[in-house]
């Protein structure tokens, strides 16, 4: 027996800054690139990529592209989503390893 599958928006499930925040923050601390790539991507659905891609000055698909699990953003597409999503990175020094 074969089990079916099918792709689900999960855009309308982070609609609250909280929910948000917290998902990329997971991303963001698994290291994953494409988690990464694939969270900012479905905060930008839910908060609306036409806005977005007007405030970042990057085209709608560009970003729709970049920001999916396969996507590879650069840099400088990374830090403008991210400023525009009022999110703000910082570097955290991972406790010492146990001897």
């Amino acid at each position: 027996m074969t089990l079916e599958t099918f792709p689900v928006e999960l855009a309308p499930f982070y609609d609250t800054a909280e929910a948000q925040e917290e998902l990329l923050n997971d991303a963001l601390a698994s290291g994953h690139a494409g988690y990464i790539a694939n969270a900012l991507g479905i905060i930008a659905r839910a908060r609306g990529m036409s806005g977005l891609a007007a405030e970042t000055g990057v085209k709608r698909q560009q970003l729709y592209r970049a920001l999916s699990e396969d996507g590879n953003p650069t840099l400088e597409t990374l830090t403008k989503v991210i400023n525009a999503l009022g999110f703000r990175l910082s570097a955290v020094r991972e406790p010492a390893a146990a001897a």
